[in-house]
């Protein structure tokens, strides 16, 4: 295949990462973005095309986009949003700022950034936009209300986009991953401890016993059904390379029987199938 480009989000570990070196390795120019210069760095050592990039900073997402469209003479084939993090907690502890914080990254980041690429897209005929949902993006769980009402909310603003962008040149897709081998559990210990204050809580001991255990879990056991990053990576290169894309690529056994679920149950039976975890 000729050359395309892609800009990628959160490509320090993970999702992102995996799908990074795999395209690169296809022969796609790969613009792999990181919140943090350091892992830009490592990166770039790597072999990858690496600059920073952080959801949160409007100034920080429009430099990524001038880079991009510098090295390519203003172009750009496709866009992957992919970076988010975790606020673990019950909604009664969290804080709004948290709310605030955690939506400038995981949506209104998302959304700024996809505003940039669509007028380059549109002028150059063709572009395709993948935002990575997420199984909880379907299915709601305790103790992880601010990411999951970051994801139903990324999955409405991405329908409307899709529809709105019908006569347009621009397929717009979701990733929904279920259980991926990543880092989005020890990345999120920061925001748990700036924003939870499950020791005043009145669930604490469903802190104490529970989502703490869990949290800060050493073990490295895997989850059940857990699949690799490349598993992601899988249905990204469908989602790119396939002449007629599918709206919407489920990634593990949770997202498909979340899907079919949702479908089929009332709100009673899916959430006790939920509460029984």
């Amino acid at each position: 295949m000729s050359e395309k480009s892609i800009l990628i989000t959160g490509c320090s570990s993970g999702i992102g990462y995996d799908a990074a070196h795999t395209l690169h390795k296809r022969g796609w120019r790969v613009f792999a973005t990181c919140r943090q210069e350091s892992d830009c760095e490592r990166l770039r050592g790597e072999g990858l095309e690496s600059f920073a990039l952080d959801y949160a900073d409007e100034t920080s997402v429009k430099a990524a986009v001038t880079e991009t469209l510098s090295r390519t003479g203003g172009t750009l084939d496709a866009l992957y949003n992919n970076g988010a993090y975790a606020i673990p907690g019950a909604l009664e502890d969290l804080p709004r700022d948290a709310l605030r914080a955690i939506y400038e990254v995981n949506l209104f980041g998302y959304h700024d950034l996809t505003r940039q690429i669509i007028p380059v897209m549109r002028a150059q005929g063709h572009g395709r936009i993948i935002n990575c949902s997420s199984v909880l993006g379907l299915a709601a769980l305790r103790f992880r209300g601010a990411y999951v009402s970051t994801k139903f909310a990324l999955e409405g603003l991405t329908d409307v986009l899709r529809l709105e962008m019908h006569s347009q040149p621009i397929d717009v897709i979701l990733i929904e991953p279920g259980p991926i081998t990543s880092k989005i559990r020890v990345n999120a210990q920061p925001h748990f401890e700036k924003w939870i204050d499950w020791e005043n809580s009145a669930l604490r001991k469903l802190y104490e016993f529970g989502l703490r255990p869990r949290l800060y879990d050493t073990s490295g056991e895997p989850d059940k059904f857990e699949l690799p990053a490349s598993a992601v990576t899988k249905k990204l290169i469908h989602a790119l390379e396939s002449k007629r894309p599918k709206p919407r690529y489920y990634v593990t056994v949770p997202t498909y029987l979340s899907g079919f679920f949702r479908r089929i149950l009332s709100t009673r039976a899916f959430d006790w199938i939920l509460l029984k975890g």
